[in-house]
């Protein structure tokens, strides 16, 4: 594990970690751009999901790469991150269930988003989040899904909306496990200063 860390932490790797999730937070917003153009401006933050979870990473790392902490990112992202990852693969799959096809952008998008739900975590022995900083992040979270699934603006995968009472439900206590996640995570582990090479 410490030799794991050793790559994981090597200003090399986290400067390509970087320029991974800037490339995918991109392609992530291009890919929910005919979805923006139907929503109305005041659910637009809300609506591309995935892309904004991997910004927020996206300063974690900025921030690890200067050696400093930026704790209210950080619990962002490994919420965010872990359930937009796993939410994803599971409606991908999903669609697999439903449909009896999936695209090839469709198993990228398995791929990606499953280690996306891993890299928060990955990187959460460094992080400095105290408990406020999870409230807040709970409070974007929560008030997401009811943007989602009061509000209906939820992500649009093909046949799925057939299913969106049971997708909110599920979503719902994926969120609160997310939660769980980031709460024993960030305040069980002990605390490391990354060592940048």
């Amino acid at each position: 594990m410490i030799q794991l860390y050793s790559y994981l932490t090597h200003k090399s790797f986290l400067v390509l970690l970087l320029v991974i999730n800037i490339l995918g937070t991109i392609y992530g917003y291009i890919w929910y751009l005919p979805q923006l153009e139907r929503t109305a401006p005041q659910f637009m933050i809300f609506v591309p999901d995935s892309p904004t979870a991997s910004l927020f990473f996206c300063f974690v790392v900025a921030a690890l790469l200067r050696g400093k902490n930026w704790p209210l990112m950080e619990a962002l992202a490994i919420i965010t991150l872990f359930k937009y990852g796993i939410w994803a693969v599971v409606m991908n799959l999903l669609t697999y269930g439903v449909t009896g096809y999936l695209s090839w952008e469709g198993y990228m998008l398995i791929g990606s988003h499953f280690a996306m739900a891993v890299q928060g975590i990955l990187y959460s022995p460094y992080y400095r989040v105290r408990i406020w900083h999870i409230i807040a992040a709970s409070i974007w979270t929560l008030h997401n899904d009811i943007i989602d699934y009061v509000f209906m603006q939820y992500p649009v995968y093909s046949q799925l909306h057939l299913y969106i009472s049971e997708i909110g439900y599920f979503t719902f206590w994926l969120s609160l496990f997310s939660i769980l996640l980031c709460y024993y995570f960030t305040q069980r582990v002990e605390r490391r200063v990354i060592p940048l090479q």
